[in-house]
């Protein structure tokens, strides 16, 4: 039994030759690339129904901001914001839990995570050696805040993953006024849900995935979402990923990777191929408690190993996991005495358990599938280096071929 397409690629790689050019002519910007989504191709991990947007924005209130960084033929790189909420982030805490599947990383803030469990600032994500200069402008935007006159404390939440391979790295491109300017482009974007209003998230070699590379193909920042039927809750679960990890990739239970002779181990030789790291963001609205957003992230690592990760020893792999949910909010008035917090119990954990791990399977695909081809410089070495998109065409054409996994 053959898979269904719902859309051919031809329709939206027509005009891809211009689209991929023209991701070098600013410093600033977005990928202005029209290729297919995984589900625009028949691509639909999992059975539970995707948000409006399909996307971590689907929750309620969450915004997300890109600085894409393209200059000359080395610099590659960016930052990515994703903010919780419209407000005042740290007058109006949210609850967080934070998980580690292979520590290989830097990411700041995660100490305070776990302790307090609650984040007071925007998420940055950036590359390894640019988290100092992505928290200085995390910490510049909230001091500079309303109602942040007297903050002499704060706990900048920053993700990175190296994107060595594509950005000579050792530049230390990105500056806070960068950081600052992707939070300002989250806080830009419009988030009335009654007026419909809101944008898709730019997907691929945008903001903190730039310069990243995922299972040998170019990497970069993808996103999902799911809802939960009126009867389990109507919650939303959204993810966002910074892909930039390795492994054998499988597609929607297909192993893509082997088909197309790009897997590692391929040749039975370990040169550190898999490397590389993934940070997952996952948003609900869902009134969970700091345990049970924790309990959230550890199951977005099942998603991560529907793709195919190999989780190797260089490979950073971290989940972030917050409510957006008023209910649980930790303002100001809720942290100076005791309060009646009302939170989802543990007996109705479980659906969404099975809406993070659908939505980081798709969203990794998702950055998988909206990334371009992209030259560049490998600070390791010094030397050009020249990353292909997954083809895309025959990835189609081996998901036609492959029996049914549904």
């Amino acid at each position: 039994m053959l898979r269904p397409m719902r859309l051919f690629l031809g329709v939206f790689l027509s005009g891809s030759a211009f689209l991929a050019g023209s991701l070098f002519l600013g410093c600033v910007g977005v990928q202005a690339s029209e290729k297919p989504r995984a589900r625009d191709i028949g691509v639909a991990p999992g059975y539970l129904k995707p948000g409006a947007l399909n996307a971590i924005t689907d929750v309620s209130g969450v915004r997300v901001g890109h600085v894409t960084l393209i200059e000359g033929d080395d610099i590659r790189t960016g930052a990515t914001a994703i903010l919780p909420h419209g407000g005042n982030i740290f007058q109006g805490k949210v609850p967080a839990g934070f998980s580690v599947a292979n520590g290989f990383g830097k990411f700041m803030g995660a100490t305070q995570i776990d302790e307090l469990g609650e984040i007071e600032t925007p998420i940055v994500l950036t590359n390894t050696l640019n988290v100092p200069e992505a928290a200085a402008g995390v910490i510049e935007w909230t001091l500079d805040q309303e109602g942040n006159e007297r903050v002499a404390s704060v706990n900048a939440v920053i993700g990175e993953t190296n994107d060595a391979g594509l950005n000579d790295i050792r530049k230390r491109r990105l500056t806070p006024a960068d950081a600052r300017a992707a939070i300002e482009k989250a806080s830009a974007v419009p988030r009335d849900r009654e007026k419909g209003e809101g944008e898709r998230v730019a997907e691929g070699a945008v903001g903190a995935g730039t310069g990243t590379i995922a299972f040998g193909f170019k990497g970069g920042i993808g996103t999902s979402s799911r809802i939960l039927v009126k009867e389990l809750g109507g919650y939303t679960v959204g993810v966002l990923v910074q892909a930039n990890f390795g492994g054998a990739l499988i597609v929607d239970g297909v192993a893509v990777g082997e088909a197309l002779n790009q897997f590692y181990l391929q040749d039975h030789a370990d040169r550190g191929d898999a490397d590389g790291s993934i940070v997952i963001i996952i948003a609900t609205d869902a009134p969970l408690s700091d345990r049970n957003l924790k309990r959230l992230a550890n199951r977005s690592f099942a998603g991560l190993a529907r793709t195919g990760s190999s989780f190797t020893n260089g490979s950073g792999d971290y989940a972030l996991a917050f409510s957006t949910a008023k209910e649980v909010r930790r303002t100001k008035k809720r942290r100076d005495r005791a309060s009646d917090i009302r939170e989802l119990p543990n007996n109705r954990f479980s659906p969404l358990s099975q809406a993070v791990i659908e939505a980081t399977e798709e969203a990794i695909l998702n950055a998988l599938f909206a990334a371009v081809d992209m030259t560049g410089v490998n600070a390791r070495t010094g030397e050009a280096s020249s990353v292909k998109a997954l083809p895309l065409e025959k990835v189609q054409e081996i998901l036609n071929n492959a029996p049914s996994t549904k």
